[in-house]
């Protein structure tokens, strides 16, 4: 967790180019003692697909298996939050947490994916084309441990609490 008042420092900040360019869908779905397999295609990112590969596909189907209990939490981006993916979600009686965007502090899944991003980096073998980083993506992710995932998850209402204690006036300005 990085020190309050740092959020935009250089060392906390990650530069994105979003302008159209091609790029790579990664989802996996976490949950208490157990995650779905991830998933990587060479597609970009957009609301249908979104709803059409990731929703239909593998939350729908997760929903099922987990019951009328089951809380659906993804990281606000964009293609989350279009039209399209709301109604999809009405209509399969998927009932999603809020979140701020982008704000992997409060998402479990964002530290599994620095961790998984972390553990891709130190391989012996670093991926240097694109199918051997699919590769390392579906080799890392199943070694990614399932007790850290758990901890993370376990962890969630105390990160809640914080981030709220720390910025009330975001979390305000989010629920308007």
């Amino acid at each position: 967790m990085r020190a309050p008042g740092t959020h935009y420092h250089q060392d906390n900040t990650i530069e994105r180019h979003l302008n159209g360019v091609a790029g790579w869908l990664v989802w996996g779905g976490i949950i208490l003692g157990s995650r779905t397999d991830l998933h990587v295609q060479s597609v970009t990112m957009r609301g249908h697909i979104y709803r059409d590969v990731i929703l239909e596909q593998h939350v729908r189907l997760f929903r099922g298996a987990m019951g009328a209990e089951f809380l659906f939490m993804d990281d606000s981006a964009r293609p989350h939050r279009v039209n399209i993916v709301s109604e999809c979600l009405q209509s399969q009686d998927i009932t999603r947490m809020d979140c701020p965007a982008y704000a992997p502090d409060m998402n479990p899944i964002g530290h599994v994916w620095d961790m998984l991003g972390r553990r891709v980096a130190a391989r012996q073998l670093y991926p240097t084309c694109l199918p051997e980083l699919r590769r390392a993506l579906l080799n890392e992710w199943c070694n990614v441990s399932q007790d850290k995932i758990d901890n993370l998850i376990l962890s969630m209402p105390r990160s809640c609490k914080a981030c709220i204690a720390s910025r009330p006036g975001d979390i305000l300005r989010m629920n308007h």
